[in-house]
């Protein structure tokens, strides 16, 4: 049987974990004790959107409304069909609310046409002027006068797609809504999904958008689209073979797919995407919000940790509260939480989170129950325990530079001697650096904490290592890569990544894998990439000048990690990052319209001098 390249985390969490029907107890305890409608909302436009309600059969008390607004089905269909789950956990199902899940316009069976990431309006001047903040008033004030029973309170949940439209839903400003949950939200399409750093994200999105394209038209459906076969389970070789990303519409895809070919059609950070960008709108917001996101997630880490700060920075007096967890995309939301891949976690974290934060949360908001939760409790990774902030990141992290230095040393300590100092290594896009240790057909979230072993015994990743720990070291807060480099070529990607690594004594746990080995395992703890010719902006792409020294300087996102006593810390840099970002040819161009022979050699160097100096910018607890 071919395994089939399968659709982004992004699609699978949403379309098959939350909105499945899983086989479990609460699935009759459903049957029992709530009954099931559906209903076509009108929004102000005249558009309606299909909404299934469930509503506790007890009619002698008043509920709380939890909604939750998705692209991915609301499905089952039909008033006699049930979901096996309801709300965000088990916990609010037995505790009595009213469960209300939406199809956003133009998707599935409601009505209008989709516009993926809807921009949002500051100013809604006819009735004709709506986006998802406006289907969110109009649906909350239809289900306040047609729902019995209700208490008049409202809260918003959602992972990944339905987290943006939970941000949206606190655009919608509606005095009922009380409490929202983004969680994992995209924020900025293209610093979250589609791009880092100008670098397409290309495995994560090829996969997702045939799958996710089940209809391009007026007309509600049920039906289902259908995921994309590429007739190998390796990925890597199954890209080199498509060649240029051209190639995926002229071998595959055949300009069919709209949204695949807006990325395509947009590499640079013009005026689709700025109008995609959630974040510029979050101000005066009045709703109590649980911003929820994963350390490991590879997909919406830039939406959780940006939303959060958005939020604190533009509503200070607006209760906001921010919960990081060592989670893939989605993973709070089920199982335990107590590992990923290799790298164990020393016990539970999704159940915490599940009690202790996000039920709590809105149990308070929602019902008025007593709330004992801290603006900001994250789980920091290498000594394994939750730690609580009043803001993010914490106050007491000061800012430290790590410095890349001759022989492959890393330190503190900047360099002593001035001239030039460089490493260089030569980077093929014909023969990328992949960026896992075997054969997978999509973006394989163990990558985020793997071994880098065996990246570092390429000739073009460069490797630096810090001596022997003797404290711990804990870093807090987001990272600024600040390289000097130069290049033969007129682009070139730079790929940065933060490892820990274990003491060479370390033993397997019960997590390692089978042919694993955790002593002097590498452990990646962040990383990122940038698409050079955008190092000054986003914009308007900029070509490298041959041989001459350039800053190339962008951020890693944010992390809550200690190296431990004993430990090492590395860094790596490289150039290719295969197939998790597209190829570059390492030429000043339009790589979405780059041909197979556009793809060229070239030599890059990174300076490690007193007088040009490549570091990391680093928040450090003390």
């Amino acid at each position: 049987m071919k395994k089939t390249l399968v659709l982004s985390l992004c699609f699978l969490l949403a379309a098959v974990c939350l909105y499945a029907q899983p086989q479990n107890p609460d699935a009759d305890y459903i049957k029992v004790n709530y009954q099931k409608f559906e209903y076509q909302i009108p929004m102000r436009d005249g558009k309606k959107l299909f909404t299934s309600v469930y509503v506790p059969k007890d009619k002698t008390k008043k509920y709380p409304i939890m909604m939750d607004r998705t692209p991915y089905s609301v499905a089952p269909y039909g008033v006699d069909l049930y979901k096996g789950g309801l709300g965000p956990s088990p916990l609010f199902l037995h505790d009595g609310f009213i469960f209300v899940y939406q199809d956003v316009r133009g998707r599935w069976m409601s009505e209008g046409i989709y516009e993926e990431m809807t921009p949002e309006k500051e100013v809604h001047k006819t009735k004709n002027d709506v986006d998802e903040g406006t289907d969110t008033y109009d649906t909350i004030d239809w289900l306040l006068k047609h729902l019995p029973n209700n208490n008049g309170k409202v809260g918003v949940w959602g992972i990944s797609y339905p987290g943006f439209y939970t941000t949206t839903a606190l655009l919608s400003r509606h005095p009922a809504l009380v409490a929202a949950s983004p969680q994992a939200p995209i924020a900025d399409l293209y610093r979250d999904d589609a791009f880092h750093n100008g670098a397409f994200m290309l495995v994560a999105n090829f996969g997702f958008y045939p799958g996710f394209t089940n209809r391009q038209d007026d007309k509600p459906t049920q039906r289902r689209a259908t995921g994309f076969d590429a007739g190998t389970p390796d990925g890597y070789d199954f890209f080199m073979k498509m060649g240029s990303v051209k190639n995926s519409n002229d071998k595959y895809y055949k300009d069919t797919i709209r949204l695949w070919n807006e990325m395509l059609d947009h590499p640079n950070y013009d005026q689709h995407w700025k109008d995609r960008n959630v974040l510029y709108h979050l101000h005066d917001i009045k709703t109590a919000v649980l911003v929820t996101g994963g350390w490991y997630d590879a997909e919406d880490l830039y939406g959780a940790v940006n939303t959060y700060k958005t939020l604190v920075k533009e509503n200070p007096k607006t209760p906001v509260y921010f919960a990081m967890g060592p989670w893939v995309h989605g993973g709070w939301s089920r199982g335990d939480g107590d590992h990923l891949g290799d790298v164990g976690f020393g016990g539970p974290t999704g159940p915490f989170y599940r009690e202790k934060i996000e039920f709590a949360f809105f149990s308070h908001y929602l019902k008025g129950t007593n709330l004992d939760l801290a603006p900001v409790s994250t789980f920091e990774t290498g000594l394994n325990s939750w730690k609580t902030y009043n803001v993010w990141p914490p106050k007491e992290a000061a800012e430290k530079s790590l410095y890349l230095l001759p022989g492959g040393k890393l330190s503190f300590d900047a360099p002593a001697t001035g001239g030039e100092s460089f490493d260089e290594f030569i980077s093929d896009p014909n023969k990328p650096v992949p960026f896992i240790n075997g054969i997978d057909d999509d973006m394989k979230r163990e990558y985020m904490t793997g071994d880098q072993r065996f990246a570092a015994q390429r000739p073009d990743v460069l490797t630096y290592t810090t001596d022997v720990l003797d404290k711990d070291v804990t870093i807090a807060g987001n990272i600024w890569a600040n390289l000097k480099v130069s290049t033969t070529g007129t682009d070139a990607d730079w790929v940065v990544k933060v490892i820990d690594v274990y003491p060479d004594s370390t033993k397997n746990d019960k997590w390692t894998g089978k042919d694993a080995h955790l002593g002097g395992y590498q452990q990646m703890v962040r990383s990122e990439a940038m698409r050079g010719k955008f190092r000054n902006s986003f914009e308007k792409p900029e070509p490298f000048v041959p041989g001459q020294v350039t800053p190339v300087n962008f951020e890693l996102q944010d992390v809550l990690h200690t190296f431990k006593k004993g430990h090492r810390m590395m860094v790596q840099v490289q150039s290719t990052w295969f197939p998790l970002i597209d190829r570059n040819t390492q030429q000043f161009q339009d790589i979405m319209k780059a041909k197979d022979t556009d793809f060229k050699k070239a030599t890059h160097k990174v300076y490690h001098s007193k007088d040009e100096a490549s570091f990391l910018k680093v928040r450090v607890i003390e």
